[in-house]
């Protein structure tokens, strides 16, 4: 038995011994009556500023004695090991008005796939390119209008926002969504490309499209080139627009990874952030972006819709130093999907940055919370087949 343990005994017998006798004891020679331990706050009126005085009852020394008995156990358990690692701070749920914890945030794979109704979807690490979510990111489909986001990056890139573009009569006759050009009649470049981008005008995409490369055919040649450059192997484009051609696809990842490479561009990321413009002539283009005022954290995004393609989707959300690209393909119910795919992506980007190394705030976490993080992840990527490349 150790000389401490034996001290602390000693201690607690020297206590239930002057608790429990009434009566005087003799400690080091000299007589001391055993009194109450209790503080007392309240002064009696009586005895001017004298601390008023009361017997301890015997329901009292017992409770002192199991507070006494476990200040002093818990006085004997050897200090927890910390580490550097940060804990995760509560995230907000889609509803934004609970908190919750970063680890109830993030779906279980299998549950969160029963929620969307998208064929393919894809979340990535804007800044690291870290895969957070794929379902089916590299199955091919139809891409719809969020091609028109090649088509308006190349003639950012390629154009004076002051040059005329001359619409022609194949132009002028593309289906809805347009701005209704006019046959033979001159536009300015830089309305074009606001109508394209915001309004997702198919008669406008054209337009640039027959400015740039002669010919919409010549121009979809471009574009693919252009998708493959920005590390799209996947993306065939064979209109302007996104109309149905055959042969024309793209996939979920190459959605993304477009996208987050044509937002560094500070004029397409400035159109993206955009809810309306007004061109020259007076008109206003609204955005098709429902995200940028019901989403938080939206900063840009492309919508598109025909029949074989279904709603389709790219975007980016910034929270805070978290930023996220989410994307997707052939979906039912395509803001509720986003929504969904958003609240996950910001969930899972948390909890990869809380692990051992990540953590910022100075907050410490024990290695058994530590390792119960470093397991929920682990867990998560054997459940999505998580690239292994991708770094924990």
């Amino acid at each position: 038995m150790s000389h401490v343990f034996c001290r602390r005994l000693l201690s607690v017998a020297l206590l239930v011994f002057l608790f429990a006798s009434p009566a005087v004891a003799k400690i080091q020679g000299k007589n001391v009556k055993a009194v109450s331990l209790r503080s007392v706050h309240k002064f009696a009126p009586a005895q001017g500023n004298t601390a008023e005085k009361q017997e301890r009852s015997p329901e009292d020394t017992r409770a002192a004695l199991n507070e006494l008995k476990r200040k002093l156990a818990a006085e004997s358990q050897p200090a927890p090991s910390y580490t550097a690692a940060t804990i995760a701070t509560p995230v907000l749920n889609i509803s934004g008005k609970q908190p919750v914890s970063y680890a109830a945030a993030t779906e279980n794979p299998a549950k969160l796939k029963r929620k969307l109704s998208c064929r393919s979807a894809y979340i990535m690490d804007a800044k690291t390119g870290q895969v957070l979510y794929d379902r089916n990111a590299d199955r091919p489909g139809q891409p719809a209008s969020t091609i028109k986001v090649l088509t308006g990056l190349i003639a950012i890139e390629k154009l004076d926002g002051k040059e005329m573009v001359k619409a022609s009569a194949y132009a002028a006759n593309m289906p809805a969504s347009k701005i209704h050009l006019r046959k033979g009649v001159f536009y300015l470049a830089a309305d074009l490309i606001n109508a394209v981008l915001l309004a997702s005008a198919n008669d406008a995409s054209v337009a640039l499209a027959e400015k740039l490369a002669g010919s919409e055919k010549a121009f979809a040649r471009l574009m693919t080139k252009k998708a493959e450059a920005l590390g799209a192997r996947n993306t065939i484009c064979k209109s302007a627009n996104g109309l149905t051609k055959p042969g024309q696809q793209t996939t979920a990842r190459d959605l993304a990874t477009v996208f987050n490479r044509a937002m560094h561009n500070p004029e397409f990321a400035e159109l993206m952030a955009a809810t309306k413009m007004r061109n020259s002539d007076g008109k206003l283009v609204r955005s098709h972006n429902r995200a940028l005022w019901t989403l938080d954290g939206a900063v840009g995004g492309k919508t598109g819709y025909t029949n074989a393609a279904g709603k389709t989707y790219v975007g980016k959300f910034k929270r805070g130093n978290q930023i996220i690209i989410v994307s997707l393909l052939g979906s039912s119910s395509m803001w509720t999907d986003v929504a969904t795919l958003v609240e996950h992506g910001f969930a899972r980007q948390e909890m990869a940055s809380r692990l051992p190394g990540k953590g910022a705030d100075g907050v410490r976490v024990s290695r058994v919370e530590q390792e119960n993080m470093a397991k929920e992840h682990l867990q998560y990527a054997m459940l999505t087949g998580e690239n292994k490349k991708d770094k924990l």
